[in-house]
């Protein structure tokens, strides 16, 4: 049997959840390379909560994905053919071929990456968007330095894990905000943050009293709704909240919801800015470079949540919303 694409489009404009009928699973052949292009095998397609506002038909930072198009996410593969002088076939690459076993490109959305310093799911991990997220997040928006308190929403997921082991590298202590005892004690004992609270405890908001006694310099928002609400509550003067995502909101179906502390931003002298890594593009090299070393030097940790599987998309993709991922969430769409 001839081997075929087998790939996933968006077929409908979710309403609150996405569900299966959403998409759309099709099949067709293995595209070739035209002059100056390149046919990457995807191995592993990265999962994130981006992908979710992609498939609204609203104006953003980046246009939605078009019904009928295959969905997008990032990727990471093995170049299979290659007409273009600066990729070789056997190269592994990261890019955005989307929800598919097979895509094309001209080579200007490829990046090269080295599948003998990291497993190949790491690059859409720590050492790719999620890392490069919260390395400029906390960098540059957020300012950190040396003594400062960060708290961090979704500490045990993609960008909120590599947010507070920056931060401790950064001489900061780092606080986190997961779901569940076990993630809170992966956070602590395994990443090395200085606390970790558990939002789905009864006592949750008295329980980040203790670790916050000196107040939040950075506050790293991954979730927003009430735990940016309580996170504007305990800001110290000139404190920096960064605005990264907001996925207790994205499925809504009523009107986001918005912080009602903002008032606290005035009278601490404080700053809210949001931020997409897009906006990094030119500094991407460097950004990897750092967190490379840093994973060399043992400082940094890697956690990937990996689903097998192509047809599993639609489940895989919904554990983003339900907490049902340990890690940053993977989905390996090649079948040897």
């Amino acid at each position: 049997m001839t081997p075929m694409n087998k790939q996933y489009r968006l077929a409908a404009r979710p309403v609150g959840t996405p569900k299966d009928s959403d998409w759309s699973f099709t099949t067709e052949e293995i595209p070739t390379a035209a002059e100056g292009e390149v046919v990457v095998r995807v191995h592993y397609v990265s999962l994130d909560p981006a992908m979710r506002g992609w498939m609204n038909d609203a104006k953003s930072y980046i246009p939605p994905v078009g019904l009928g198009e295959v969905m997008r996410a990032g990727t990471v593969g093995e170049v299979i053919a290659s007409k273009n002088p600066a990729f070789a076939v056997g190269d592994h690459v990261t890019g955005y071929h989307g929800v598919q076993q097979y895509g094309v490109s001209d080579g200007r959305d490829l990046v090269k990456v080295d599948p003998k310093l990291a497993p190949l799911e790491s690059y859409l991990g720590g050492l790719g968007m999620p890392g490069l997220t919260a390395y400029f997040g906390l960098t540059d928006v957020g300012a950190v330095k040396e003594g400062d308190t960060v708290l961090v929403s979704g500490a045990a997921g993609a960008v909120g894990s590599m947010v507070g082991q920056i931060a401790r590298i950064k001489g900061a202590r780092a606080v986190g905000i997961a779901g569940g005892a076990d993630k809170c004690r992966y956070v602590t004992e395994e990443l090395g943050f200085d606390a970790c609270v558990d939002y789905k405890a009864d006592s949750f908001p008295q329980d980040l009293k203790a670790p916050l006694k000196s107040g939040v310099d950075v506050y790293f928002d991954n979730v927003g709704g009430d735990i940016l609400d309580i996170a504007l509550a305990r800001l110290n003067r000139h404190a920096r909240v960064v605005i990264c995502g907001a996925i207790s909101q994205y499925n809504n179906t009523t009107p986001v919801q918005g912080p009602a502390n903002y008032l606290n931003l005035l009278v601490q002298h404080a700053r809210m800015e949001g931020f997409v890594v897009f906006d990094y593009v030119r500094q991407y090299e460097e950004g990897t470079r750092q967190l490379a070393t840093w994973y060399a030097e043992g400082k940094l940790k890697l956690k990937e949540h990996v689903d097998t599987g192509i047809e599993n998309f639609p489940a895989t993709f919904l554990k983003l919303f339900s907490g049902g991922n340990f890690g940053k969430l993977v989905l390996k769409v090649s079948e040897d």
